[in-house]
């Protein structure tokens, strides 16, 4: 097996169904109270998840923000790029990428078709090697099947302050019984990963303790082949202390020991009301589930 840095244990928590304003009062709230991270979602025509970043990146000055998660095949990587580069710049270096193919749903088809899980697997892969490819820096080039870059010397923006990119977290689902792992081997070449087993149910991501530990051994492994053992790599796990949406095996400590090293707290079973907003900050206000 690879060995891969395993630091402690973080805990972070997705905001959803609120206002852009709720999201940043939300997020200072969790700075409050000791959190790591605050994480807001993507979805077609709802909000700007990078104008949301943005704000709270101005109104914090220690928590990190991310995105769970951007379905970066739906963007213009160099668009992606310079919302990335300057969140990050806002916040002095507290943006975490989290990314993966997207799930099209309703709003998603109502304004573009579905190009396939295929197609849309090329555009993760060439949308990232863009991605980090710009925040490197300039000069730089690319040719794929769907983007293509040259070098642009005009109007270069600064480089983000996390170097050479912010951390780049990657869905990647285990196919049980099978060596081939490609989404598997795709997050191992970033900075984290959330793991899931190929064909859960719906909205779930199908993982169980000893499913984590194989990803763990196998992301290990990709690493070592890559050169990339010993480096720094988070698995996250998103659970829910409070029993509503996500129900997995344990608590953060069984998760820690296996090798997790941030817990998501993923409350998407509170209804989209006012008082929910209120339970948002009851939940923020009690503090991380660290014992």
């Amino acid at each position: 097996m690879g060995a891969v840095s395993v630091p402690k244990m973080k805990f972070a928590y997705v905001v959803p169904f609120t206002t852009e304003l709720e999201f940043v009062e939300l997020a200072r709230l969790g700075e409050e109270h000791g959190w790591d991270a605050v994480f807001t979602w993507e979805a077609v025509f709802r909000h700007d998840a990078w104008a949301a970043l943005a704000a709270a990146a101005v109104s914090t000055e220690r928590i990190r923000l991310g995105t769970l998660i951007t379905p970066v095949p739906r963007y213009r990587p160099w668009d992606l790029a310079a919302r990335v580069g300057s969140v990050d710049r806002l916040s002095g270096g507290r943006v975490i990428l989290g990314a993966g193919l997207g799930a099209p749903n309703d709003n998603w088809l109502a304004f573009e078709p579905d190009e396939g899980r295929k197609i849309r697997a090329q555009k993760l892969d060439e949308g990232l090697d863009i991605l980090t490819g710009l925040l490197a820096g300039q000069p730089f080039s690319y040719a794929g099947r769907h983007f293509s870059a040259r070098p642009a010397p005009e109007l270069t923006p600064p480089p983000p302050v996390q170097r050479p990119h912010p951390p780049i977290w990657l869905v990647g689902a285990l196919v049980r019984g099978q060596e081939r792992q490609p989404s598997l081997a795709r997050a191992a070449r970033y900075d984290g990963i959330f793991p899931a087993v190929a064909r859960a149910a719906e909205d779930q991501s199908g993982i169980t303790l000893d499913a984590f530990r194989e990803i763990v051994r196998r992301i290990g492994d990709f690493r070592v082949a890559s050169g990339l053992a010993g480096e720094p790599f988070d698995f996250v796990v998103e659970g829910d202390s409070y029993h509503g949406f996500v129900e997995i095996e344990g608590g953060p400590a069984d998760w820690a020991a296996a090798g997790a090293t941030w817990w998501i707290e993923s409350w998407w079973d509170l209804p989209e009301t006012a008082s929910t907003v209120h339970e948002l900050r009851r939940r923020i206000a009690a503090g991380p589930p660290r014992n």
